[in-house]
């Protein structure tokens, strides 16, 4: 028996997530949200966009989102970066949607 390859559960890699907010979150709470990317945008709200190791770990996230006291949006799980960065397909729209849920 070959045991060269590691089984899918063997490699888990973390998904992406992009959390929206209603308003503006000032720079100062990068640091709270770690690997996470903050993005303000024109239409008055943030959005958070990163890897989340696990369940545990979006959890613990949208608790620190509820702990500030702004309203969520909406929750969706995106599909990662392609290998050779944002930029490698400019299609991302029609890739994106794995799964999304709106609060």
């Amino acid at each position: 028996m070959d045991e060269s390859h590691a089984a899918p559960a063997d490699h888990h890699e973390p998904a992406r997530y992009e959390i929206r907010i209603k308003g503006h979150l000032a720079n100062r709470w990068s640091g709270w949200f770690e690997g996470m990317i903050i993005t303000r945008e024109d239409h008055g709200e943030t959005r958070l966009t990163g890897p989340v190791l696990d369940q545990a770990a979006l959890h613990g996230l949208l608790r620190k989102v509820r702990d500030l006291g702004m309203p969520l949006l909406s929750v969706t799980q995106v599909d990662p970066e392609p290998a050779n960065g944002p930029q490698a397909n400019a299609d991302t729209d029609h890739n994106q949607l794995i799964k999304e849920t709106h609060l």
